[in-house]
């Protein structure tokens, strides 16, 4: 079976970069290049952040997440509680679930108390149900071209937002259109190359899983567009769960939803809420930070979720992966603290816990992990690719 996908990246290669350990991403742009930090650790001192939140889903009530009005506040609480303001914040989307008037009225009040000079949107398919959209337009897209599709300059920085809900397609991909293209190209005709550009949309502009829909039809017309730009990087919501990509100069990012998880691709029958066990929702759930530091390196990814912000009572400790072995293979911690799993071998490596409590993304080389152990207990676990190996966490209250 071939599983290229239309942007000439390989499936199983970018699904095994599906990292569900966390939201809470900081994002510091250094130099032009987006690098991050989990949210609560320090950032970078200078140049500007901006914080990324996506899929609230107000007026949602079902069993996977009674009360999303909540989940946005504890959203916001992490955000406020920053060290630094973020400049602005971006809303990739999915404001509302239903698209009515008092879903909108509970958003634009709840972001009110967030701690920053401006929000950003950009529309979702649950935004768009009603009279066209007009509505959401009215309320969030005020000096905005078309759909709502816009662009702005920030320390050197050329921004995007894009609109990919209007107009779909028969199988559910997103859809820019044409005439959105053509804005695209000349927006950014008149920038050189050297300038880094931070695309951000509703629907993943790369093919994350088409047969859901997760993906967007004429996405490669967009990313022909700029990549001849030194740095790109490219957020997206839709999916309510992180998956990242890098391809060249171009890096993908999806956020976490503040309201309730997703399966991941292929998983279940198909896409929708779904519901995890009493107290780990906030597990699930976050937002996405990004900090731009002039002339640094480049972008680096680490996701952190709600139920880290202000709740680790405990150290944190590492275990490293490396030649096919868990080191320290016994780590005892205290309730509350985090553990994280680092890959150095050159293949991957899947982290699962033998009671089925945690289980990670296949990590390839370098790439990390983390779970926090909230109840006191032994945690045995092992190597789901290769059962021989296995490790155990101690946590004493």
């Amino acid at each position: 079976m071939n599983h290229q996908t239309n942007d000439g990246v390989d499936r199983r290669g970018f699904l095994k970069c599906m990292a569900w350990a966390g939201t809470g991403l900081v994002w510091t742009v250094k130099g032009g290049i987006a690098g991050s930090h989990a949210l609560g650790a320090p950032d970078a001192g200078d140049g500007f952040s901006f914080v990324q939140i996506s899929d609230s889903h107000i007026g949602f009530s079902k069993p996977a997440n009674t009360d999303v009005t909540a989940t946005l506040q504890q959203a916001i609480a992490r955000i406020n509680a920053l060290p630094r303001a973020p400049e602005f914040i971006i809303h990739t989307g999915d404001l509302t679930h239903m698209s009515k008037p008092s879903e909108f009225d509970t958003l634009a009040e709840t972001l009110k108390s967030a701690r920053t000079d401006r929000i950003l949107y950009v529309p979702g398919e649950h935004d768009m149900l009603s009279d066209d959209g007009r509505q959401y337009l009215d309320r969030f897209g005020k000096g905005t071209k078309g759909a709502g599709w816009h662009s702005f300059d920030k320390h050197g920085v050329h921004f995007v937002g894009l609109v990919n809900v209007v107009d779909l397609k028969g199988g559910g991909l997103g859809n820019l259109g044409d005439e959105q293209l053509k804005w695209l190209a000349d927006d950014l005709a008149g920038y050189k190359d050297s300038t880094p550009v931070m695309t951000f949309a509703h629907i993943p502009l790369w093919s994350v899983y088409p047969e859901w829909g997760w993906g967007t039809n004429d996405g490669a017309q967009a990313l022909a567009l700029m990549k001849r730009f030194a740095s790109v990087t490219v957020l997206n919501g839709h999916i309510h769960q992180i998956m990242q990509k890098v391809e060249g100069n171009v890096s993908f990012h999806t956020a976490r939803s503040t309201a309730f998880p997703q399966p991941a691709p292929g998983a279940a029958p198909s896409p929708g809420p779904m519901k995890v066990p009493a107290g780990e929702l906030a597990g699930v759930l976050g937002t996405t930070q990004v900090s731009f530091v002039p002339g640094a390196g480049p972008l680096a990814i680490v996701d952190s979720t709600l139920a880290d912000a202000g709740n680790r009572s405990g150290p944190s400790a590492a275990v490293t992966i490396d030649n096919f072995a868990f080191t320290p293979g016994k780590t005892e911690v205290t309730a509350g603290a985090t553990v994280t799993w680092t890959n150095r071998d050159d293949i991957p490596h899947v982290v699962a816990s033998t009671g089925k409590k945690f289980v990670s993304p296949a990590l390839d080389t370098d790439q990390s992990f983390s779970w926090t152990f909230r109840e006191p207990g032994v945690y045995p676990y092992f190597c789901r690719i290769h059962p021989m190996m296995t490790g155990s966490v101690a946590v004493k209250a």
